[in-house]
């Protein structure tokens, strides 16, 4: 693979241009264990911001080769490039108007040389003691379909919202998908109390609610503190009147809050890095709009 490096020129400019500049379609296509690798190219291109998909070269001489148009553009995997699958297709595809990228490990294969951009993946030896087994081989085309994958991510812009948004299913889908209004607690589920709350009260409403807190607000809506239940087992070890004493006596002034249209992701950030459990949701005035805790983002698998 270091030996590759050498190898990322202008044939490899041309190649992501010529993909870019395609208003088609990627194909790639091997045999054999060349295509394992292609799969795997494929499915890599698709899931960075280029689509692309695999095409059997046996099946492609039995009707698939109908699937690729003229502005598409093949990627063609041969460690030799003398397969007589891919060369068969050859051209087909250029009768079609397709454009071909070869990658090979022999600049001087026929594969090579019909292609429209040929780049070289070849090693000096397998990693198999016979020489033989596909293995050093495989692993240089892989490394560089990934690179060329890459390539074509940077050119894109394509970013972490995009690639969220092609593994909707994952855990990584999951955190940059999912928002804090997705998961946050809303309407009669808020523990809330006004400021002018009694302890007791505010003892109450944590009750009910059970979310281990309840946030205390202004006659406005707006949050001005939050009482959790360490707030509850500090104001226990001292002398007060729990029908009498304010809960703003005993309140944390102040609370951690995030806005609804924040990631779930930046949510678990704040409570970790400030070691609470619980956080307010408001709005852009300061209001109060949701409430969650670790819980809630467990049940939605944001961690």
């Amino acid at each position: 693979m270091r030996a590759l490096i050498e190898r990322i020129d202008d044939s490899f400019l041309d190649a992501v241009n010529l993909v870019l500049g395609s208003s088609g379609r990627v194909v790639v296509s091997g045999i054999g264990k060349s295509g394992h690798i292609a799969r795997k190219i494929a499915s890599t291109l698709s899931s960075t911001g280029t689509p692309a998909y695999f095409l059997h070269p046996a099946e492609a001489s039995h009707g698939d080769l109908g699937m690729i148009t003229r502005h598409d553009v093949l990627i063609a995997l041969s460690n030799s490039g003398e397969s007589a699958e891919l060369l068969a297709i050859v051209p087909m595809i250029k009768r079609e108007g397709a454009k071909l990228i070869a990658i090979t490990g022999d600049a001087a294969s026929t594969l090579a040389k019909e292609a429209d951009v040929h780049l070289d993946a070849g090693v000096a030896k397998e990693a198999c003691p016979l020489n033989l087994a596909p293995t050093a081989s495989t692993t240089a085309a892989l490394a560089l379909g990934d690179a060329f994958a890459v390539a074509l991510l940077d050119a894109r812009g394509f970013g972490p919202d995009d690639f969220a948004r092609s593994h909707p299913g994952g855990a990584l889908g999951r955190r940059l998908l999912t928002h804090v209004s997705d998961v946050m607690r809303t309407g009669d589920a808020i523990p809330s109390v006004p400021e002018t709350a009694s302890f007791a009260e505010a003892m109450l409403e944590m009750s009910r609610k059970s979310m281990g807190m309840t946030a205390v607000l202004d006659a406005s809506g707006a949050v001005i503190g939050i009482f959790t239940d360490g707030d509850l087992r500090r104001a226990l070890n001292r002398p007060l009147d729990i029908h009498t004493s304010p809960i703003a006596d005993s309140m944390t002034r102040g609370p951690s809050t995030i806005l609804p249209t924040k990631l779930a992701a930046e949510a678990v950030q704040i409570m970790e890095s400030r070691k609470v459990n619980q956080l307010l949701v408001v709005d852009a005035g300061g209001k109060l709009v949701g409430a969650l805790n670790m819980h809630d983002l467990f049940r939605a698998k944001v961690i």
